[in-house]
């Protein structure tokens, strides 16, 4: 009898608490999972050492029949015990979800899709969607503005709906009352900042100069001047390779080309950084209005008040250009 009472408890402990996981794993559980795919996900991912073992775990300790769906990080577990515990009390660990610098919807879905359970084509399906945007105050093509560059604490199987409502409740807490006055004394709207911002953002190299480029367009705008930004070309063009604007691109027939269309476009060209966007509260008071990329190719920008000046600088950049063979 003293016997068996030791075979049982060695079994007891072979099971339960002898190191069995790999180390720094992270277990996906899919909504409506059995035990079955959980297991086949544990040994195909090679998350144990031995899913016989955890099998006979999960059958004494009655997991079997609760599945609960998430994604939960392992780093620090390593018995059976330990694992079973994590999953049958849900204790799911979020995603940091950190994103900038995306600059398409598409794109944006994408990286979503990539980093939760629901797929890049139903995100997209939300972001261009006329009826969400309009319920969160947005138009379809403004509404990538809701979506804030920074680093966001999520449950991977939070469903596409509420994530986009997460964001939303974020974009509001960011626009305070102080960025909210500052934009009204602009006489723009927070959306129409951020559209601003992500032509700053398409436009400089040097995060240094934004104040600077955001003031000389906000001069344009005050004076009713087109834009004539190139970055608002290349987006209207759809073609992101293009290494220098020309004249045919300018004759792009879209409401997205700032040499075509007076004011703002109607959506951002890309998704702009906070410091886009704060360049744009707090741009520089000057008299610019011109600009024209440096002839030294560093990608800073010489700044003009009269077109005399800002042709003869235009000039040596082109020359520089064609002096590089660069079409």
């Amino acid at each position: 009898m003293f016997v068996g009472a030791m075979l049982f408890t060695a079994f007891t402990y072979m099971v339960f608490f002898i190191p069995n996981l790999y180390e720094d794993k992270v277990l996906y559980i899919e909504k409506g999972s059995t035990s079955t795919d959980l297991f086949e996900y544990v040994e195909k991912e090679n998350i144990v050492k031995n899913t016989l073992l955890l099998k006979i775990a999960a059958k004494i300790a009655g997991y079997d029949q609760n599945i609960i769906p998430g994604r939960y990080e392992l780093n620090n577990i390593r018995s059976n015990f330990e694992l079973i515990k994590k999953l049958r009390k849900g204790r799911q660990d979020a995603v940091n979800f950190r994103f900038h610098n995306i600059r398409l919807k598409k794109d944006f879905a994408g990286k979503l899709g990539e980093c939760f359970e629901a797929d890049s084509a139903q995100f997209i399906q939300l972001l261009n969607d006329e009826n969400i945007a309009d319920q969160y105050g947005f138009t379809s093509e403004n509404f990538y503005t809701m979506f804030i560059p920074n680093t966001y604490n999520i449950y991977w199987n939070t469903s596409p709906g509420s994530i986009i409502k997460r964001f939303n409740i974020e974009y509001k807490q960011f626009w305070n009352e102080e960025r909210t006055a500052k934009a009204k004394k602009m006489d723009l709207t927070p959306q129409e900042v951020s559209i601003l911002a992500s032509i700053v953002q398409g436009e400089v190299i040097h995060s240094e100069e934004m104040p600077k480029v955001a003031g000389l367009y906000i001069n344009r705008l005050e004076k009713g001047l087109l834009l004539q930004a190139d970055p608002t070309v290349v987006f209207a063009a759809n073609d992101f390779t293009i290494r220098r604007v020309l004249k045919k691109h300018l004759l792009i027939e879209s409401p997205y080309n700032t040499y075509l269309n007076k004011g703002l476009p109607p959506g951002p060209i890309n998704m702009p950084s906070i410091a886009a966007i704060d360049a744009v509260l707090n741009h520089e008071k000057h008299d610019y209005i011109f600009m024209s990329a440096k002839e030294d190719l560093s990608g800073y920008h010489n700044f003009n008040i009269n077109l005399t000046d800002h042709q003869r600088d235009a000039r040596k950049y082109q020359r520089e250009l064609d002096k590089r063979n660069i079409k």
